[in-house]
């Protein structure tokens, strides 16, 4: 488990390069329960009779059957597999499913996690077949919690500060055979930090500064994009939406004030520290417990192995305080949340419109003396004046 970007995919490849691939299979997810059913059967060289033609003959054939069914059928063909596997060379088969985050949170979705881990945990119980799930998001690691009992997590972050430098210096090598000062090394991994996907973006430049400098637009384009706040004048009708852009809001501008609080960012060795809130401390602050889960979705924020809530990358962190620098964007923010709370009060409150009074008549409203929080409308008519004429009177 990780965040995009930081090599997870990368390290599976490689281990799997240094073993030839040996009793491995690796495959990626998808939402749609058919297409992963294709792709775990080309992975396991598995035949699901896709050319069966006993259709034609209105007969029912072993392709008439649900995604699920299918995929516990290859399962089944897999541990007959293993255990052959087990017993000429005593070790356990390698089944990865990458970019599991990618399968819906839905009813479909669960049942496959489930299906999937059930397998995995007899497997692990019995030295049959390991099997690896990567994963960008949280979510699937709750879903996991719930059931696992021989399950070991496998966080993935950033390089440490002396790791990142020498990737950089490598990449820089690779491509340009440029060996970089290390004052050079170090400017550039202040800006983008150690994630791998940016370290070899900027390698491949040749502006590195200007690249970081991109790098962190992207990200602050894509965070307000996705969560700029509309102030005072918003329409009552994006009202939704708002609450969710106001609450990301909220909890980056609670990041960037505590680490103005915090004791040290940045540690000589390991590098950039992010400032971080624990899971129920983020809901706290967001005031919501349901909006978390789709930031993590969209890598504006992070939900660690450990339920730390933090920027998704360094430049993220960066684009946050650029953002909260802006000037007047702090009242902007309770101008929104005054305007959200104020649309919220009117959808709480009823009007009672009084019209089509005679010239001259008027309404008594007094509480029902029999009926507590109810009001009784009395309708009466004012004497007519002996002045009035009839024009009055119409």
């Amino acid at each position: 488990m990780g965040d995009k970007g930081c090599g997870k995919s990368s390290m599976l490849l490689e281990a799997m390069r240094k073993i030839n691939g040996e009793g491995c299979a690796m495959f990626e997810a998808h939402s749609d329960l058919e297409l992963f059913r294709i792709r775990l059967g080309k992975a396991l060289d598995y035949e699901f009779h896709e050319d069966y033609i006993g259709g034609y003959f209105s007969e029912r054939g072993p392709r008439d059957t649900t995604a699920l069914l299918d995929i516990e059928r290859a399962m089944n063909k897999l541990e007959k597999v293993a255990l052959r596997h087990r017993e000429r060379k005593n070790k356990p088969l390698i089944l990865i499913i990458n970019q599991t985050q990618l399968l819906r949170d839905d009813h479909d979705g669960r049942d496959l996690l489930e299906l999937l881990q059930q397998r995995a945990e007899q497997w692990a119980a019995s030295n049959l077949v390991t099997m690896i799930f990567n994963t960008d998001d949280y979510w699937v690691l709750e879903r996991f919690k719930q059931l696992a009992t021989r399950m070991e997590i496998i966080p993935v972050g950033d390089l440490p500060k002396q790791q990142a430098l020498s990737a950089l210096q490598r990449y820089r090598h690779r491509y340009f055979k440029e060996t970089l000062s290390k004052q050079a090394l170090e400017e550039i991994y202040d800006l983008v930090g150690g994630r791998l996907s940016f370290l070899n973006r900027v390698a491949k430049s040749h502006n590195m500064l200007a690249t970081c400098d991109s790098i962190m637009e992207i990200e602050k384009t894509w965070f307000l994009n996705q969560c700029w706040i509309l102030g005072s004048d918003m329409d009552d009708d994006v009202m939704d939406q708002q609450k969710w852009a106001s609450a990301a809001m909220v909890l980056a501008q609670a990041l960037v004030d505590k680490e103005a609080d915090m004791d040290k960012t940045y540690h000589p060795e390991t590098g950039h520290v992010l400032p971080s809130f624990p899971m129920h401390k983020a809901q706290e602050i967001m005031t919501r417990a349901d909006f978390i889960r789709e930031l993590d979705r969209l890598n504006l924020f992070t939900i660690t192995s450990t339920a730390q809530v933090r920027a998704s990358s360094v430049p993220m962190h960066r684009a946050f305080k650029e953002i909260c620098a802006q000037e007047g964007f702090r009242q902007f923010l309770q101008d929104t949340l005054q305007r959200i709370a104020d649309i919220e009060s009117l959808g709480r409150t009823r009007e009672l419109v009084a019209k089509d009074l005679v010239l001259g008549g008027t309404y008594e409203i007094a509480r029902a003396p029999d009926r507590s929080g109810k009001l009784e409308v009395t309708l009466k008519q004012k004497p007519e004046d002996e002045d009035d004429n009839d024009d009055d009177k119409k």
